[in-house]
């Protein structure tokens, strides 16, 4: 990550991307530069944790 930027809260960075500018709350972003492709949603946020209770 570049210096000056932020990453939003709830904000996934796929690994080996270049944060070029400010990231939005809530999405996965990932690329050189890096750019938001998908946002992540509650149903997405519920579903996870699930998940992870059910390991």
């Amino acid at each position: 990550m570049n210096p000056g930027f932020s990453i939003g809260d709830g904000t996934v960075i796929g690994s080996g991307s270049v944060v070029t500018k400010d990231v939005p709350v809530n999405v996965v972003a990932v690329g050189n530069p890096c750019r938001a492709k998908n946002k992540i949603t509650e149903k997405d946020k519920s579903s996870f944790l699930e998940m992870l209770c059910n390991e």
